[in-house]
């Protein structure tokens, strides 16, 4: 993108024996085309060693050549279209853009450039200098600015747009500071640290903040089921999220991109953090605040509620050598708790065991917890490849989400590590295709993977708020023979549960699984397989625990109703 040589002649020191000073080629192209005169061109050279401008701009700004000629041969030099007002965008949608890549108004405003996002996606930039070194180093380093288009077009029209941004970027500030004044409140800081507090004590896994046309609903996630808190006024709305904003470090101003933050508060003497996250919405952000309690104790395996099935076989995938071992779930269902009352089963103080999370939410002594940072580029990937130096036995990672953290822990499995993670699929096997489809090699996976494990979790009931029950009898069908039948149903489904117990779906790999991986054999094929070998499925084994009186049938199906047909 940058020009064969220098667009402006540059300033050239006086030297008696200085040789020859070579034209540039917008020089040469103005004489050509008879646009100047070579004594123009020197008046204009003179006075750019006084300036320090481009020579263009001067012979512009001297008169001698029209600014949409200067133009049309820039752009026939450079191969920069050359756009009129029209093809110019809005003040909208440069802000959009520069808040879509993280380029600062301020800086735009400062180089004299705009930016925006034009037809099937293409970035393109306009700059009173779109020369500048430092204007389009600046943008090929910023997020999804790869393959840059630079246009020209008159400077009024550039201004134009500059003195829009400057305009906005002052109204911003003004808003800013009543924003700050309404989250600084007194009612305000009362409400939201009411909310905050009332939240932990109930046991709340998250706070949900949800602006609609004429109110907004605060909800409490407990037990995995939301309950209204609150209605309050729509006008309370913006005090109410620029407090939460203020205390989590994120930008009270912006409300066009979604954003994420956190905080830390200490509630009845137990400290507790927050992650925090908006996303713009048809009546505003909708804030969803994530509750971990850092101080929570870490579970044993046989803490888990497994049936004992299940609980040999996860003893024996978790006390190999080498391999991997993935737990499968959506957000909140347990995987991390799962994961780490593992550690605490093999954790003997022979072995170095080190964890990569975003959060760590859990603090577990004799293991080193290192803290994904996303913001540095510290991310799952670059840990992970850290921590090989640190001759571990074994490893957890938060989550792998990508193809580079697949491959690399894989590989890790190979060498005589052995890897725990999670991965976000709708059963156990989901996760072979989950991770081929990242990029690792069918043959690889299957040597590598120990075992997958699906998990959700249930609401308890609570036997003196329910009452005995007999389920259908195709519900019936799917238990094991000689199992209890102890069917308990809520009496009150408000007061009837109190906690949550995990389900599981269990699957060791066995040969014949690790040859149909290895061929490339689809889902249900690997499912039939499992299914064939004993697998248990998510519905039925939550089905097993309702007839222990742990959680009802009504539960099983809410969690588990793809299973239950």
């Amino acid at each position: 993108m940058k020009p064969e040589s220098p667009p402006s002649g540059g300033a050239q020191p006086a030297a008696m024996l200085a040789p020859p000073r070579t034209p540039t080629m917008l020089e040469k192209a103005l004489l050509a085309k008879g646009l100047v005169t070579p004594e123009e061109v020197e008046r204009a050279l003179a006075a750019q060693r006084e300036l320090q401008q481009r020579l263009g701009d001067i012979l512009v700004r001297q008169g001698v050549l029209d600014e949409a000629d200067l133009l049309t041969v820039l752009g026939e030099l450079y191969g920069f279209p050359v756009l009129d007002s029209e093809a110019l965008p809005t003040t909208q949608e440069v802000m959009d853009c520069a808040g879509e890549c993280g380029i600062a108004l301020d800086w735009l405003v400062e180089r004299a450039a705009i930016v925006w996002r034009g037809e099937a996606g293409n970035l393109y930039c306009c700059a009173r200098d779109p020369f500048s070194p430092l204007l389009q180093e600046t943008l090929e380093r910023s997020r999804g600015f790869a393959g840059l288009k630079m246009t020209l077009a008159r400077a009024r029209l550039i201004d134009g747009l500059i003195e829009s941004l400057r305009q906005q970027i002052s109204h911003d500030r003004t808003g800013v500071g009543s924003l700050r004044d309404l989250a600084e409140d007194a009612p305000t800081v009362t409400y939201v640290d009411g909310i905050i507090g009332e939240a932990a004590r109930a046991g709340a896994s998250d706070i949900h903040i949800e602006p609609e046309e004429r109110q907004l609903i605060v909800r409490f996630r407990i037990d995995g089921v939301l309950r209204v808190r609150s209605v309050e006024p729509r006008s309370r709305f913006d005090a109410i999220s620029s407090r939460l904003k203020l205390l989590s470090g994120l930008d009270i101003a912006e409300r066009r991109l979604p954003q994420d933050g956190r905080m830390s508060r200490r509630i009845g003497g137990e400290k507790v953090d927050f992650r925090v996250s908006t996303l713009p919405g048809a009546h505003g952000e909708s804030l969803v605040l994530r509750l971990l309690r850092s101080q929570r104790q870490v579970l044993r395996v046989d803490e888990l509620g497994m049936e004992q099935d299940h609980y040999e076989v996860l003893k024996k995938l978790i006390h190999a050598p080498h391999g991997i071992l993935l737990v499968s779930g959506p957000t909140g269902s347990g995987k991390t708790t799962t994961l780490y009352a593992s550690l605490n089963e093999i954790k003997d103080g022979r072995k170095k065991i080190v964890t990569v999370e975003d959060p760590i939410e859990y603090m577990m002594e004799g293991v080193t917890q290192v803290q994904v940072r996303a913001d540095i580029g510290f991310d799952f990937a670059r840990a992970l490849r850290s921590i090989l130096r640190q001759d571990p036995n074994i490893i957890m990672v938060g989550e792998i989400r990508d193809a580079e953290t697949a491959g690399i822990a894989v590989q890790a499995a190979l060498t005589g590590h052995l890897v725990l993670s999670t991965v976000h699929t709708n059963d156990a096997l989901g996760a072979v295709g989950r991770l081929i489809n990242m990029g690792v090699e069918p043959y690889l996976l299957a040597a590598a993977l120990r075992g997958v494990i699906a998990q959700r979790l249930v609401r308890r009931i609570v036997p003196e708020k329910s009452i005995a029950e007999t389920p259908d009898p195709s519900i019936l069908a799917r238990l094991p023979k000689g199992h209890s039948m102890n069917f308990r149903a809520p009496a009150d489904v408000e007061s009837a549960y109190s906690g949550r117990l995990a389900i599981y779906e269990m699957v060791a790999i066995d040969q014949t699984l690790e040859n149909a991986i290895s061929a490339g054999a689809p889902a249900s094929d690997l499912r039939r397989i499992a299914r064939q070998a004993g697998m248990r499925n998510l519905f039925e084994d939550a089905l097993l625990k309702a007839s222990e009186g742990k959680t009802s049938v009504q539960e099983a199906l809410r969690v588990a109703v793809e299973d239950a047909s």
